[in-house]
C-alpha cells in the first residue's frame, strides 16, 4: 500500500479566476437558475453579467431584487431574450421588461421586497418555508397556504434556492471571506448564501488575513470562485441636478 502523503494548505485550489468569462466557465447551462445581487444598479455584477450573456445560455430563471435597466445589467439578459423567468420585487426602470411582459413572453413571478429577501436568506439558512403576515388578503396570497397564529393572519412562503448565485463585493482576500459597501450589502449576502455555486465579484483582492475578523460580512466557506473588476461602471439609474437658483 502507498503511503499517503500530507497535502500542504496552501497547495488547496486557487478561488481566483483572471477573468469573468473563466469564473463562469464550467458552471452555467441552459435552463439553470441564477441569484443575482444588487439594489437598482449597485452592488450588480457588472462583469458576470455581461460574461454570463456572452456565454449564450438561454431559459434562464433570474432571483434578483430587480431587471436591470434596458441594456445594462440584467437588462442585456432581457435584450437578448436569455432570461425565461424572474422573480423580483421592483421591475420598473426597464422597458424591455415590460413590453415582454405585456406580450406573454416572459414570466414573473413578484414578491414584496423582504419576503424576497427572506425567501432568499431562508434558502441559504436550509429553512424550506415560513410564514409573514405580508401579502396576507392580497394576490400575492393567492394559492398559498395561509394560517391563523395567535389572532393574526400570514402567509406561507417557500425558500429560494438558485443552481448559481453572481454576487459582487467590495473586497475579498483569497479564501473568500468578503467585505461590502453600503447599499451593495443589501441583497448580496442573501444571494450568495442561497447559491449552490458562488462566484463573486470585487474591486479589490487582498491576501488571507488582510481582512479583521470583525470585519468580514460573509465569510468564504459560501463563496467558491472570485474575479477582480477593479473599474466597474457602475451607473446611475436616474441622474437628477437640482437646477440653478
Amino acid at each position: 500500500m502507498a503511503e499517503a502523503t500530507a497535502v500542504s494548505p496552501t497547495a488547496k485550489k486557487s478561488k481566483v479566476f483572471p477573468s469573468a468569462a473563466a469564473a463562469l466557465d464550467g458552471l452555467v447551462a441552459d435552463n439553470q437558475t441564477f441569484a443575482v445581487g444588487g439594489f437598482g444598479l449597485c452592488g450588480i455584477p457588472e462583469a458576470l453579467i455581461a460574461a454570463l450573456r456572452d456565454s449564450g445560455v438561454k431559459g434562464l430563471t433570474a432571483i434578483s431584487n430587480n431587471a436591470g435597466v434596458d441594456g445594462f445589467g440584467l437588462g442585456q439578459l432581457l435584450g437578448t431574450r436569455q432570461i425565461r423567468k424572474m422573480i423580483s420585487s421592483y421591475v420598473g426602470e426597464n422597458k424591455e421588461f415590460e413590453r415582454q411582459y405585456l406580450s406573454g413572453e416572459l414570466e414573473l413571478e413578484f414578491n414584496p421586497q423582504g419576503t424576497l429577501a427572506e425567501r432568499l436568506r431562508a434558502g441559504g439558512a436550509g429553512i424550506p418555508a415560513f410564514f409573514t403576515a405580508t401579502g396576507y388578503g392580497t394576490i400575492v396570497a393567492e394559492g398559498k397556504e395561509t394560517r391563523e397564529i395567535d389572532g393574526k393572519h400570514y402567509v406561507l412562503e417557500t425558500a429560494l434556492k438558485a443552481d448559481v448565485s453572481l454576487v459582487k463585493a467590495w473586497k475579498a482576500d483569497k479564501a473568500g471571506n468578503l467585505v461590502f459597501r453600503k447599499t451593495a450589502r443589501n441583497f448580496n449576502p442573501a444571494c450568495a448564501m442561497a447559491g449552490n455555486v458562488c462566484v463573486v465579484e470585487v474591486e479589490e483582492l487582498v491576501e488571507i488575513g488582510d481582512i479583521d475578523p470583525d470585519h468580514v460580512h460573509l465569510p468564504g466557506i459560501y463563496v467558491d470562485r472570485i474575479v477582480v473588476n477593479a473599474t466597474p461602471e457602475k451607473r446611475i439609474e436616474q441622474r437628477t441636478v437640482r437646477g440653478a437658483k
